[in-house]
């Protein structure tokens, strides 16, 4: 079947062997190269998203149907920004165009990507019945995600949306860091808009760390949303649970609901959540030797047997 991604098309499911769609006038083979197979999904309020076929490749067409400025630029800068990006953890961005459905005046932007197979870690803990991580593959996840974040901060980019539903774990077992459309370059252009209070609202409840809330964003923040990803992970519980969220002191009491939890590695997920920025990790490559550091501690060979 083609599908028709005419926002107005009254019947968009098409058989496969027509380029044009019978409801609407449509083409159906988008830029003469890609042909739509099914809806993942139309939630959200500023596009939808379809799996592709691009010859024998099956790939992610993401489609915007909000034509405010401010959406179309976060869309365009989404598009630069994955291919602008080269690594495993990240989608590999394919193309982006624009596609004007039949008698419409609106054109739609599109951004083709990589597809990536497998399940966001919000599902994964679903599907896991909410089961705490064991705190090895805890450090193992945190240190893809530095070395992804790595990437993304040297090339002076910042995510500001991590959280569980957009990292996913694909059956090789490798991570993926997804949803760049709220990412943000920091030049001095960001930092004026950040100072006159121009910079769009991205948060995530449990998630979005408190310089964030009031629009000033930083590096740092990333590290927030980092500490916090894994305490659901290791509590199997969110953030806001009132099981471990005190509103009264604003303090997240998550230890207790962890299993058998090294100190130090607690520690380190404590440091990722504090209120300031600046007394978080400064960069990436601090968090990537502490990292080191607790995987010493937590795998090294216990000492030899007193000799008699």
């Amino acid at each position: 079947m083609s599908l028709c991604i005419n926002p107005n098309c009254p019947h968009p499911e098409n058989p496969d062997n027509l380029l044009f769609c019978q409801a609407c006038g449509s083409e159906l083979l988008l830029v003469t190269e890609y042909r739509v197979t099914r809806l993942l999904s139309g939630k959200g309020g500023f596009g939808k998203t379809y799996e592709v076929s691009d010859g024998n490749t099956t790939k992610v067409l993401k489609v915007l149907i909000n034509d405010q400025p401010k959406a179309i630029e976060l869309f365009q800068q989404e598009a630069r920004v994955l291919r602008q990006l080269h690594h495993p953890g990240i989608p590999k961005g394919d193309r982006y165009f624009t596609f004007l459905p039949r008698n419409s005046q609106q054109p739609l932007h599109c951004l083709v990507m990589e597809k990536i197979e497998g399940l966001d870690l919000e599902e994964y803990q679903q599907q896991r019945q909410y089961h705490p991580l064991e705190q090895q593959s805890a450090l193992k996840w945190l240190l893809q995600l530095a070395k992804i974040l790595d990437k993304v901060h040297q090339q002076q980019f910042f995510h500001r949306d991590i959280k569980p539903s957009n990292i996913i774990l694909k059956p090789n077992g490798q991570l993926v860091l997804i949803d760049f459309g709220t990412v943000r370059e920091t030049t001095a252009t960001y930092l004026g808009k950040q100072s006159s209070g121009q910079v769009t609202y991205i948060a995530s409840a449990g998630y979005t760390p408190p310089e964030q809330l009031n629009y000033q964003a930083v590096p740092q923040s990333d590290f927030f949303a980092l500490g916090r990803t894994f305490v659901f992970l290791l509590t199997g519980k969110e953030p806001t649970d009132v099981e471990m969220y005190d509103p009264l002191n604003d303090e997240l009491n998550w230890r207790s609901h962890t299993i058998n939890l090294l100190p130090e590695l607690a520690d380190f997920i404590d440091q990722l959540m504090m209120r300031l920025a600046r007394e978080r990790p400064a960069n990436t490559q601090v968090i990537l030797q502490r990292l080191a550091e607790i995987d010493r501690i937590l795998n090294s060979p216990p000492p030899p047997p007193p000799r008699n």
